[in-house]
């Protein structure tokens, strides 16, 4: 697929999540595609809010641009996506990987959710496929499947940048964690690998950023050169199998996101609440011992 074009790119970082939430610009036009959206939520009082997405929608409005598709590069674990929320305000399809319903599926029995919880995905306006294409105004993009953190992240290749969501972080940083359910330290070293074919000018915007151990600033946006020669944990010198060893270690060693229960709740309903009880209010669920 030709990847010439260069759209425009801009980053919004949500400090409470380390979070980046892109916004593509078609560079012919005024479509974009937002990406990896953020609602803000206080899980001691249980209360959501729109700063981070009106920051978002506030950009958007002042620059003139059409929303055509809000995208999910995955179910995220560690914040709630505002995708509904921006797709009232500003119009777009709501995207994600078609292996959405196996998430569906896993954590629809872990939340014990009732037979009014569809587990088909239809909550979301597109499912992609490995290879499905997107168009942003006249700007193409093609979509990847690259497993490993959660059986159905994708890679949004859109012109020359790619936007990874939690598959690769910056190089000093290295990739994201395999433990949650029906992730696969194996399958990720794949998807890397299937990432790093592309072009080496190849602009990576990925999905979060922790700031590593000397580095004084967030940062999110690398190159696959780049992350083939320095990542530290899939650059040069390293084999599939020091790999797995050092990503089944480490993930060993970390604890849940802070939002996962949350999160999962809301992000495989597209970002909606469950649906209100009787009373007119929406309650999320906390397994005992089930994560």
């Amino acid at each position: 697929m030709p990847r010439t074009a260069t759209p425009a790119v801009q980053g919004f970082f949500d400090e409470a999540t380390n979070t980046i939430t892109y916004v593509v610009r078609d560079p012919e036009g005024n479509s974009c595609a937002i990406i990896d959206s953020v609602l803000d939520f206080d899980y001691a009082s249980g209360r959501t809010d729109t700063r981070s997405a009106d920051a978002v929608a506030d950009w958007v409005t002042a620059q003139g641009l059409k929303v055509e598709w809000i995208l999910e590069t995955h179910v995220h674990a560690d914040h709630l996506s505002a995708a509904p929320y921006l797709q009232e305000r500003l119009g777009g399809k709501v995207g994600i990987g078609d292996r959405i319903t196996v998430i569906q599926e896993t954590f629809g029995k872990i939340f014990n959710e009732g037979t009014r919880f569809q587990r088909d995905g239809s909550q979301f306006d597109r499912l992609f496929r490995d290879g499905d294409v997107v168009m942003i105004g006249q700007l193409r993009g093609e979509v990847l499947h690259t497993p490993g953190h959660t059986p159905a992240c994708l890679t949004y290749v859109i012109g020359d940048a790619a936007f990874v969501g939690d598959t690769l972080f910056m190089p000093d940083f290295g990739t994201a964690r395999c433990d949650f359910p029906g992730g696969s330290a194996e399958v990720m070293w794949a998807s890397v690998q299937k990432i790093l074919t592309l072009p080496e000018e190849t602009r990576i915007f990925v999905g979060h950023d922790y700031k590593a151990p000397g580095r004084e600033d967030f940062a999110w946006e690398t190159t696959v050169g780049a992350q083939k020669a320095l990542n530290v944990h899939v650059g040069a010198g390293h084999t599939r199998e020091d790999f797995v060893a050092l990503r089944q270690k480490r993930d060993a060693t970390l604890a849940m996101p802070r939002l996962i229960i949350p999160s999962l709740q809301i992000n495989m309903r597209a970002g909606h609440l469950p649906e209100p009880e009787d009373n007119g209010t929406s309650y999320l669920k906390v397994p005992v011992n089930g994560l």
